[in-house]
């Protein structure tokens, strides 16, 4: 079950609201309006499999002398 940031038209507050499934009408938990707008959130993403800042791709800090790390910008590993 999403939760979603949704703003009311009336009042103006912005609240979380679970949704329990598409069907179900959403109200502002402050005024009780149903003239809700569901916002647009950021997307999140966490990499856990890149280098580590400052270091190559196979986690030195200078460059290898042969390749993938030894020429071009980006790593050819990934």
């Amino acid at each position: 079950m999403p939760i979603y940031d949704f703003k009311c038209e009336d009042c103006g507050q912005v609240s979380e609201i679970l949704v329990r499934n598409s069907d179900d009408t959403t109200q502002c938990p402050g005024c009780g309006s149903v003239n809700v707008k569901r916002l647009v959130a950021a997307a999140s993403v966490i990499r856990m499999d890149g280098p580590t800042p400052g270091h190559t791709c196979c986690g030195r800090q200078e460059r290898c002398e042969a390749p993938p790390c030894s020429t071009g910008d980006t790593c050819r590993r990934q």
